[in-house]
């Protein structure tokens, strides 16, 4: 329950009326923080090192942030940024935690991803496949057909296993290739980050808005079943490979597609900047205080003089 109660302080901080928001705002921070934070000793553990520092750099960023939200409201200053980062994070966070959380929507998304990857594999001729049936992978590592799982079908807050609510790949024959599609493969949570930023945005005609979610979610959307399918791809065709003792699966999914996925959001990024002025001045301002301790830190050199 930690992102959950994060996340309802941020919300009642951005919609609520309070004259002092950041009471509830700056705890929310350091829960959400700690959320991703806990996350760390697992993605440690499996070997993804790009999330282990992202999740290892939350809780201090965290911190941060509530230091200077409550800062901002003891010096009386109006920060919009700051107010809009609460509503963006509140938006992205919370559908997403909430399809998470609810099994039989996992399943939904996770059987639409699986069977668009297979559609497309099939449409280009590279392979033919099918989906398994539906499976739980619970904290212990047991997996059970979703049929049997024992938990609360419309919403679970136990711990599963890695996998969580998964769908396997099959060949034409039955037999399993070895990969399995699950909820972090359906894209959600990069589509749900272009959601919270721009129904965060106060000040902005719905117009623009609208146009940047015609621009942003359709493409995120296209570019992960190429993404998917070109992993599978990967690793039916390349099943020896390895670099350093990582295969052609962890390659590809950990580190080639990630760092694909975030130069991809950067990109569509920039572009909405342009449609939104707001949401542009809004992300410099909050990168402000980053920028003046790198500048300490690696001060420019001083120019010879003449």
């Amino acid at each position: 329950m930690i992102p959950f109660t994060g996340l309802l302080l941020l919300a009642y901080s951005f919609h609520g009326r309070t004259e002092t928001p950041a009471r509830y705002s700056a705890p929310g921070w350091v829960f959400i923080g700690l959320y991703f934070f806990l996350a760390t000793p697992h993605y440690v553990e499996i070997g993804d090192w790009v999330l282990v520092v992202m999740c290892g750099s939350a809780l201090p960023l965290g911190i941060a942030m509530g230091w200077w939200d409550l800062r901002i409201e003891r010096e009386g200053q109006d920060e919009p940024a700051v107010v809009w980062l609460r509503g963006c994070v509140f938006w992205a966070a919370f559908p997403y935690l909430l399809i998470a959380h609810m099994p039989q929507l996992s399943i939904a998304a996770v059987y639409i991803t699986a069977s668009q990857g297979v559609l497309f594999l099939s449409w280009a001729g590279i392979a033919d496949l099918q989906l398994g049936d539906p499976q739980v992978e619970y904290a212990d590592g047991t997996v059970v057909p979703f049929s049997e799982f024992g938990g609360n079908q419309w919403f679970h807050t136990e711990a599963l296993g890695e996998g969580g609510f998964f769908i396997p790949l099959l060949n034409a024959d039955g037999t399993p290739i070895g990969i399995s599609i699950v909820l972090a493969c359906s894209a959600l949570q990069s589509m749900i980050i272009f959601v919270g930023a721009l129904v965060a945005l106060r000040g902005v005609s719905w117009k623009p808005r609208a146009r940047a979610f015609l621009l942003t979610l359709p493409v995120i959307h296209v570019l992960n079943v190429f993404r998917n399918a070109g992993i599978i791809w990967l690793k039916m065709t390349y099943p020896e490979w390895r670099l350093m003792g990582i295969d052609i699966f962890d390659f590809g999914h950990s580190y080639a597609a990630k760092f694909g996925s975030l130069f991809a959001m950067f990109l569509m990024a920039i572009v909405l900047f342009e449609l939104l002025p707001t949401l542009h001045s809004h992300v410099l301002r909050l990168l402000d205080p980053l920028l003046r301790v790198i500048d300490k830190l690696f001060p420019p050199p001083n120019p010879k003089a003449v």
